[in-house]
């Protein structure tokens, strides 16, 4: 486990794309798994008419409903929205680049904060450099860490405001353009749509989708996903997998490992992965419940903000195997690892 005061640093390169080889190497069928799912759209479609409608049906209701009704049904929507997303920035819908980004844009208008296409250029650059400070979105900042540290009380305070952490993060990710027309016509978007919503439905239809997407990614137990993905509960393992029934309804995000080993896979094939390779996941630790991660996540000293991988090499690393020569591990796009 890592210490409370200071990430963990490795000297080796990330561990996703060394295991990719090896499977398709025993399992070259895998590869078969590799494509587009285009009726995913429907599903998009589905869930923004669901909170669409959910946002009408509690414009009328005392507040009280409509924070119940957020916490309990709209968390749920706007966090498979979130996975929704995540497949557009992979372009795992349609060939035409455009056609992906447009849907996630599609997809991120119930979620009140435009941030569609700038989760694909952050999390594009968190496959390709994992752990690389500098580069990878999903690591906390120093202060973050050190301000959160294992504290019970900065954990509640930064699940509750996880997506303004998020943004403080993106001051240090200067090789990452922040904004271009696409942003914009993302930002664009999310206003005309919050406007419509505030004048058809008043302050309480806007309030459950500002609610709903808070609580979908912070104090929820939702938000043990990202516990679950990538902090340290067992020495030595980078990149966690969740095998529970919540996958369901949050189209296999779970299935973490997996996705990281084959991001050209869509959502629908992902537990195929572990059933065409077994013998690579199932020794791996895996998460079987978000709600007792995310018990375990504010109470657990051991685990904190500082319970992270962090590695100086962008890609590079020469890797020393008793058995083989020295071997050097380049960064291969995307489409290759997979």
């Amino acid at each position: 486990m890592s210490r409370p005061n200071n990430f963990q640093y490795s000297g080796s390169s990330e561990p996703h794309r060394i295991r990719t080889k090896d499977i398709l190497k025993e399992h070259p069928g895998i590869r078969n798994l590799i494509g587009k799912n285009p009726l995913t759209i429907f599903a998009i479609i589905g869930l923004v008419a669901l909170q669409v409608a959910a946002a009408w049906m509690v414009s009328g209701e005392p507040w009280w409903v409509v924070v119940l009704t957020a916490y309990v049904i709209g968390a749920f929507a706007d966090h498979a929205l979130f996975v929704m997303i995540h497949e557009c920035a992979h372009k795992l819908l349609f060939k035409k680049p455009t056609a992906n980004r447009l849907a996630g844009i599609l997809a991120n208008m119930p979620q009140i904060f435009p941030s569609s296409v700038s989760f694909e250029r952050y999390h594009i650059k968190h496959h390709s450099f994992q752990g690389v400070h500098e580069l990878d979105a999903d690591l906390p900042n120093f202060w973050e860490a050190k301000l959160i540290n294992n504290y019970f009380i900065g954990k509640v305070i930064w699940l509750l405001f996880y997506p303004f952490f998020q943004i403080f993060r993106l001051g240090r990710l200067k090789e990452i353009k922040p904004f271009d027309s696409w942003i914009a016509l993302n930002w664009l978007v999310q206003i005309a749509f919050s406007v419509l919503i505030i004048m058809w439905l008043g302050p309480k239809g806007f309030f459950y989708l500002l609610f709903s997407f808070f609580f979908s990614v912070g104090l929820h137990p939702l938000g043990a996903r990202w516990i679950q993905e990538h902090y340290l509960v067992k020495e030595g393992q980078e990149t966690y997998s969740y095998y529970g029934p919540l996958n369901n309804v949050a189209f296999n995000v779970g299935y973490h490992n997996e996705h990281h080993d084959f991001p050209s896979v869509p959502w629908n094939r992902l537990p195929k992965i572990r059933e065409g390779a077994p013998a690579f996941y199932n020794t791996l630790y895996y998460h079987k419940s978000w709600t007792l991660l995310f018990f375990r996540f504010l109470f657990d000293k051991e685990i904190s903000l500082f319970s992270r991988i962090l590695r100086k090499n962008r890609g590079k690393v020469k890797l020393t195997d008793e058995s083989k020569p020295d071997v050097e591990m380049t960064e291969l796009p995307e489409t290759a690892a997979a």
